[in-house]
């Protein structure tokens, strides 16, 4: 369903009150956001509906940004949670400041795939993603971030941010098992044909690594182990950051699935009650759902 924008600003007044208004039924509230973005939005905002739909957990409406950007003004503050799978135009300065409020006052927040990609200039939302990609990104937007020897390193080389080899199935590596949205994961799982991205650049503030990829330079990569999950605290606000999910067919791997569902919920409100299926896929073999 699409949000109506022709309600006054001063509703957001409420943002104090983020956590203690659930929808009907004790359900959590999401928001995606979409509407622009160089990837198949219209493609994949109904499956991130229906994801987020299938755990039980959540209402879910969409708002698509308009025509005339200045109309975007969607109240944040109904919400435990934003599903960016937006790449776009700047938003409104007012909607900006709503929405730094809205996270700040402890919001959620899930950046997919190339929604990392946008709002370079933005250097609020840049602390709330951790890193991005492309933009014009360099080192002056930040370090790159490696795993090496066993810890998380920061790469202050320079260059641009954001790069990504040939689509191909790659493996991802738990990095911090006992965090919620990781906890009973194997240690290392496979994810399907998808860009790996690489060379992320950001502030990389108040960031826990979950998982990495490793860059194979046969398949055009970095030779480094890539952020492939993370999460971001900014103020009280919640940000769960995958790098995952091209299109359509990357969103039926049931790693993708899963920790996408997880890290929303984890995004939401701190938590996670959902168990980890039967079919998740293994060390060597990726796993489908139709």
């Amino acid at each position: 369903m699409k949000t109506s924008w022709n309600h006054a600003l001063a509703g957001l007044a409420t943002l104090v009150a983020l956590s203690a208004s659930p929808a009907q039924g004790g359900l959590l509230k999401a928001l995606i956001v979409d509407g622009q973005n160089n990837h198949n939005w219209r493609g994949t905002t109904p499956v991130l509906e229906k994801l987020l739909k299938e755990t039980g957990l959540f209402t879910v409406d969409v708002a698509t940004t308009p025509a005339q950007m200045d109309q975007f003004k969607p109240d944040f503050a109904q919400y435990q949670v934003v599903v960016l799978n937006y790449n776009g135009r700047d938003w409104p300065a007012e909607t900006r400041a709503a929405f730094e409020k809205y996270m700040r006052a402890g919001g959620g927040l899930v950046v997919i795939h190339g929604a990392d990609n946008t709002f370079p200039s933005w250097p609020e939302f840049n602390e709330m993603i951790g890193l991005g990609g492309w933009g014009g990104r360099n080192e002056k937007s930040g370090p790159m971030v490696r795993w090496r020897e066993g810890r998380l390193v920061l790469d202050n080389a320079p260059g641009a941010g954001g790069t990504h080899g040939a689509q191909h199935a790659f493996q991802l590596v738990t990095r911090d098992p006992r965090h919620p949205i990781m906890e009973g994961l194997p240690e290392k799982w496979m994810h399907a044909t998808d860009e790996l991205y690489s060379k992320l650049r950001g502030p990389a503030k108040n960031m826990t690594l979950l998982a990495t990829a490793y860059a194979d330079p046969k398949k055009g990569g970095t030779g480094e182990h890539e952020p492939a999950l993370f999460t971001i605290q900014y103020g009280q606000g919640r940000i769960f950051h995958t790098v995952l999910g091209h299109d359509v067919p990357q969103h039926a791997c049931v790693g993708f699935i899963v920790t996408f569902q997880r890290g929303a919920e984890w995004a939401a409100r701190g938590k996670v009650t959902q168990k980890v299926p039967a079919d998740f896929p293994t060390a060597d073999q990726v796993s489908m759902r139709k």
